[in-house]
């Protein structure tokens, strides 16, 4: 019997977020409140009987086998596991994911009968979680390349929340203990650390879940990337990164019954003389233990960049969260303007 303070939070938390669009049963899922919410999880989703629910988010997520499809998901947190409730329009995404996805219900898509599908990630499973730079999102692993889920909150205060309560959800689990640990010599304590391999702060949790967070040398690799992306227009020493939020990119198409636009993920990244969008990959960084070669695409790639020196005007939407910015840049192709002046009017 949950508490009425935990039935109303849940029912806050159960809001799809204005911008993106989900199907007819996430909808229907994002319409129940309270008691409603409770049993639907009871009766629909749970595993065990008695588990019990203890956190609900809307979050777009990516898996690590289909890096290049975010997907809307509702992920629940209970006392036994995580599950995301996902669009069943995901499964049809994508050709390779036959694999991945048991289509066992195939003949209830002609049907009026709205299927969702349920990804489900045991706490017992659970290895590592990796918080991404600024809490902008954070990637759950497991125990293979099938449990591996990043949740692009995009929003430092609901992944601050998701991880308070999983770290109190998994003070739950009995665990055996952690081994004692051995004595190291001065050889091997300092031997190990010439791996190449960047350190981050852990934190172990009592439920030998590791909880990795990014140290200021992400920050520093962030900005000699950006440095280079440059072309040597600044010095290094003056870089400084201002601002780095996961956003979309809105990109219009004009049909013939009416413009639609689309939502592109970018990663943002604001430094005192410009302005870039990159690709990023939120999946594979860093590196799971399992994984026999490197990904095949950059951290970063870069898709757009311009200098702040160029920008014209900023045009502002009137709605609530999530803003919409336009930036204006005056569009000269060459930067020395008035070499192309003295040529054209005062030369011979």
């Amino acid at each position: 019997y949950p508490s009425e303070f935990l039935m109303q939070k849940i029912t806050e938390d159960n809001q799809i977020p204005v911008h993106l669009h989900v199907s007819v049963s996430l909808q229907y899922v994002a319409g129940l409140k309270g008691r409603a919410l409770v049993e639907f999880f009871h009766s629909n989703i749970a595993e065990v009987e008695n588990e019990e629910l203890r956190h609900l988010m809307w979050s777009s997520v990516l898996f690590y086998k289909t890096p290049n499809v975010e997907v809307m998901s509702c992920v629940l947190l209970s006392t036994k596991a995580i599950y995301f409730l996902l669009d069943d329009s995901f499964i049809h995404a994508d050709e390779h994911q036959s694999d991945f996805w048991n289509k066992e219900n195939s003949d209830c898509e002609n049907s009026s009968f709205h299927l969702s599908c349920c990804f489900v990630l045991k706490l017992n499973d659970l290895q590592s979680v990796n918080v991404g730079l600024f809490d902008q999102y954070f990637r759950i692993t497991g125990h293979s390349a099938d449990h591996i889920v990043t949740c692009l909150t995009r929003d430092s205060y609901n992944t601050h929340t998701f991880i308070q309560q999983l770290m109190a959800v998994l003070s739950l689990l009995a665990r055996t203990p952690s081994p004692e640990p051995v004595d190291k010599d001065f050889y091997s304590e300092f031997g190990s650390k010439n791996t190449g391999k960047m350190e981050n702060y852990e934190l172990i949790h009592s439920s030998r879940v590791k909880f990795i967070y990014p140290n200021e040398e992400e920050i520093g690799d962030l900005a000699f990337l950006v440095a280079e992306k440059m072309d040597g227009l600044t010095n290094l020493p003056s870089l400084n990164i201002l601002l780095y939020v996961l956003a979309f990119q809105v990109n219009h198409f004009e049909g013939s019954a009416q413009s639609t636009s689309s939502l592109q993920p970018k990663t943002l990244i604001l430094t005192s003389s410009d302005l870039f969008l990159f690709d990023e990959d939120y999946i594979s960084y860093p590196l799971p233990e399992f994984a026999k070669e490197p990904p095949k695409r950059d951290k970063y790639q870069l898709a757009d960049g311009r200098r702040i020196r160029d920008l014209d005007r900023v045009l502002m939407g009137y709605q609530t969260y999530p803003q919409a910015l336009t930036f204006v840049f005056d569009d000269v192709q060459n930067q020395d303007l008035m070499q192309n002046l003295t040529l054209d009017h005062f030369g011979e």
